[in-house]
């Protein structure tokens, strides 16, 4: 098919249809599985891996073209899903010899990122939104042209791909009824087809479904395809007849090698004069991929020049394809801006965190039931004038800030859900992380503030302590930004972890550390100077204090009387108590201050956690 193209860019259309058609090929593509360590001796040394490393993919020459469906097929371990993710742009260029073009020129990763669909085989979405919900959410994040645009887009898509019936509702997953699976793999499709892709790439589009669904999904790509002009690459495991007929080219793979490119008519021509005969119950592809041993492997026109590639070429095919990042970084443009992001962001976080019920409803029900609880058994120990209730109070401090740095851990899960979806989305462009950090943030304040609120009101006034509005709203505050610390802990190392258990793991150990180093189990003066550090890195000392302060400072302390002698006189005032403790009154909101930076602090370290990992994605 003959091509105008131009240096300009390597996205130039093959036809004149309404949107630019792009056709993908792979010349002499070989991909090496190297050790760690062979890949560090080859960025400082630049020394070739070792003769030992395994080949996934060995020298593939394949293409497919606009208004047809290209399947990737072959055996377990054939390398269909690798030589996928190269095509989308997921396997960085350095790892990868031979090239893969776009319009016959090479590929600048990034802008074929932005500008394809890439479905992976796992379906990344959120059980709490509707179908309509999920597909608008993306389209606002992709699309430049406004709510308006974005409504419009998505209720045509929706109509494509028969989603319309369902459009109201919720996702769901296991232990919650949604839609089908079929219906959830066309909603991922969808996600990927809202800023109307003209190249798609799908990861086993069929995979866990029956064969009607099946069907479905691959009919709704070819119609794609001949009606759009599309170029569509999907992997595929062991399809039906009618599945087959369906597909216009087929690339299978066995041991990394090309057996086969071309059309299905042209395997069965291969297969006959090969000698065999295909049963009549037996698929083409089927009959292929047990008589796989007899057919020719198809390699490059170089004749004997296979892997390992001329290293000169393949270190210019690099330096290209390094160059055209380079150039795509400076370039890189975002559909929406940085306050339109964390609008479309926040309002999605708060659908996810209103709707999920373990985060919301529970951490409802649990601040109200713990603050008339926990007010309930310390009930008016505020009040009372002796060495026990001192302590006793002190007891109550201690407690509430334990309660409120480990309850927000419950939020994990929902971070970590968060997380998959913001690799993908950030992935393709679809936003700045700035913005999605900033977006969480936003939307945690006051839903924490809420929960605060829930447990402060009843549990200050049944306990009795300082009797005055400005004694409560400051515990309150306190309160408040313990929360919040929390949730910030949980959100940089959620950025960090890579599963649940690890995380609720290493957050409870840092949890027990805080307690343990916070100055109210071993004094300061008796904590090792080696591990003095955890002393002020304490989640738990700095509020512990400021509620000390609140209680027992500030003009009512110099005339409150907190403990008294058998003859009923006193004999310890609250600023004489804090004077024992090493407290002072200017600790109040210095304290406060940290507090507050303890919080930006953990949200730069989730952002840098998040942009490093993106960064990388990307590279």
């Amino acid at each position: 098919m003959h091509t105008n193209t131009t240096m300009a860019s390597s996205f130039n259309p093959i036809s004149g249809n309404r949107k630019t058609s792009y056709r993908l090929e792979t010349k002499n593509l070989s991909y090496r599985l190297c050790s760690q360590l062979d890949e560090l001796r080859t960025l400082c040394f630049g020394s070739n891996p070792r003769r030992g490393s395994k080949f996934i993919l060995k020298d593939v020459n394949c293409e497919a073209r606009p208004g047809e469906v290209t399947a990737i097929a072959g055996p377990s371990g054939a390398g269909k899903t690798t030589l996928l993710e190269i095509l989308a742009g997921r396997i960085p260029s350095c790892k990868v010899s031979g090239q893969v073009l776009v319009n016959h020129m090479p590929m600048d990763v990034n802008r074929f990122r932005r500008e394809s669909g890439y479905v992976t085989q796992e379906d990344a979405l959120f059980p709490s939104l509707t179908v309509r919900e999920t597909l608008m959410y993306s389209a606002l994040l992709r699309l430049p042209e406004g709510r308006k645009a974005a409504a419009m887009r998505v209720a045509e898509l929706m109509k494509e791909l028969g989603l319309d019936t369902i459009a109201d509702s919720r996702i769901g997953n296991g232990s919650d009824h949604g839609i089908s699976g079929g219906e959830k793999r066309r909603v991922s499709i969808g996600v990927d087809l809202v800023h109307d892709p003209s190249i798609i790439l799908i990861d086993e589009p069929t995979s866990g479904l029956d064969s009607a669904s099946a069907l479905k999904v691959i009919s709704l790509l070819r119609l794609m395809a001949f009606n759009q002009g599309k170029t569509v690459v999907l992997t595929i495991h062991q399809p039906g007849f009618r599945i087959l007929e369906l597909l216009d080219s087929l690339i299978l793979l066995s041991d990394g090698f090309v057996m086969h490119n071309g059309s299905l008519n042209l395997l069965e021509a291969r297969l006959n004069l090969s000698g065999h005969r295909i049963p009549n119950h037996v698929n083409v592809l089927e009959f292929a991929l047990d008589a796989m041993q007899t057919l020719v492997i198809h390699t490059s026109e170089s004749g004997n020049n296979q892997f390992p590639i001329n290293d000169k070429n393949h270190q210019d095919h690099k330096m290209m394809m390094q160059c055209s990042m380079i150039v795509k970084e400076k370039a890189i443009s975002y559909s929406n801006s940085p306050m339109e992001e964390i609008l479309i962001l926040g309002q999605r976080f708060c659908s996810n965190i209103f709707r999920t019920k373990q985060l919301f409803v529970t951490r409802v029900i649990q601040a109200l039931v713990a603050g008339f609880v926990l007010g309930t058994i310390f009930l008016n120990v505020g009040n009372k004038q002796s060495k026990v209730a001192l302590q006793t109070r002190s007891g109550f401090f201690a407690f509430s800030l334990t309660f409120l740095l480990s309850s927000t851990t419950e939020g994990l899960p929902i971070f970590l859900e968060e997380r998959r979806t913001f690799m993908r989305e950030t992935s393709r462009g679809a936003y700045r992380v700035s913005s999605y950090v900033l977006a969480n943030t936003l939307v945690f304040l006051p839903f924490l503030l809420m929960v605060g609120l829930l447990y402060t009101t009843p549990v200050y006034w049944l306990v009795g302590l300082r009797k005055d509005i400005d004694g409560f709203l400051y515990f309150s505050l306190v309160v408040w930004l313990v929360l919040l610390m929390s949730n910030s802990l949980v959100a940089c190392f959620s950025a960090l972890v890579p599963n649940f258990i690890l995380g609720s793991s290493v957050i409870a150990g840092l949890m027990g550390s805080f307690f343990l180093f916070s100055g109210y189990f071993i004094s300061k003066e008796k904590i090792p100077s080696y591990w003095i550090f955890m002393h002020y890195l304490s989640l738990f000392k700095y509020p512990f204090e400021c509620l000390m302060i609140n209680e027992y400072g500030g003009e009512q302390g110099k005339s409150r009387c907190i403990e008294v002698n058998n003859s009923g006189e006193c004999i310890l005032y609250g600023v004489e108590f804090l004077k024992q403790q090493g407290l002072k009154e200017s600790h109040k909101w210095f304290n406060l201050a940290l507090m507050l930076s303890f919080i930006i602090g953990y949200r730069v370290l989730n952002f840098i956690i998040l942009w490093s990992r993106c960064y990388k994605s990307r590279k």
